[in-house]
């Protein structure tokens, strides 16, 4: 029978390991990040009027109600 050898594995720093994963990551340009910015901000707004109105015709509905 063999022996089983105990395997020495080298320990990799947190630091190494991070930086390595941060070489993977792929980051938008300019151009692609502002017409996200732009595309967010748009519905954000959007939304909020949508939202404000329901809130208008809701309440303006319940005083009518009560």
């Amino acid at each position: 029978m063999e022996e089983t050898k105990k395997k020495t594995s080298k320990k990799t720093s947190k630091w190494k390991t991070l930086k390595a994963e941060f070489k993977k990551i792929i980051w938008p340009d300019k151009k692609t990040t502002a017409k996200q910015t732009v595309t967010v901000i748009t519905l954000s707004v959007c939304i909020g009027l949508i939202v404000g109105l329901l809130d208008m015709v809701i309440k303006y509905l319940v005083g009518f109600i009560v």
